[in-house]
């Protein structure tokens, strides 16, 4: 199985490149792991509601040029459906054995998604209701990557 993560802006922060580093090694035994960044779009301090959109327009352009062709894709989405990490395997399950075999999870930048980018998705994910740092959650996606694959295979989770 191949598993691409494409997002909006690099990780700036140790711990949570440490984190993701971390969970790249873990997925190495189950998938084909790679991680697509694109630089997140300038902006001026307290842009307008017009600037906002403009620049989820232009990185949602960016991104979904780094979208291969025919994979299923999965957007990280506040207005998305909320999945347990049971629910969440299960779906992967249910799509691999319809011949599903490259996933691609987008996680876009600090003001969200494009409605093109909604549109393009097969499936829209929610992680919660909270508004969470699109950085942190490139490291709880990979956690929850392992963590459906160890559901998947009836694995213990914790070592």
């Amino acid at each position: 199985m191949k598993i691409t993560v494409v997002c909006a802006g690099k990780l700036k922060e140790k711990y949570l490149r440490d984190g993701v580093a971390e969970y790249e090694k873990r997925l190495r035994p189950y998938a084909n792991l790679q991680i697509i960044e694109i630089s997140e779009e300038r902006m001026r301090d307290k842009p307008s509601s017009a600037e906002k959109e403009e620049i989820i327009r232009r990185e949602g352009k960016r991104l979904i040029a780094q979208i291969p062709h025919g994979a299923y894709l999965i957007v990280l989405d506040v207005g998305g459906t909320e999945l347990s990490s049971e629910e969440l395997s299960a779906k992967i399950d249910h799509l691999s054995l319809a011949g599903e075999s490259h996933f691609v999870f987008l996680i876009g930048g600090p003001f969200g998604l494009s409605n093109e980018l909604r549109r393009r998705a097969d499936f829209r994910l929610a992680f919660s209701q909270f508004t969470l740092p699109h950085q942190l959650i490139r490291l709880f996606l990979l956690e929850q990557i392992y963590r459906l694959f160890k559901i998947s295979r009836h694995e213990p989770y914790h070592l």
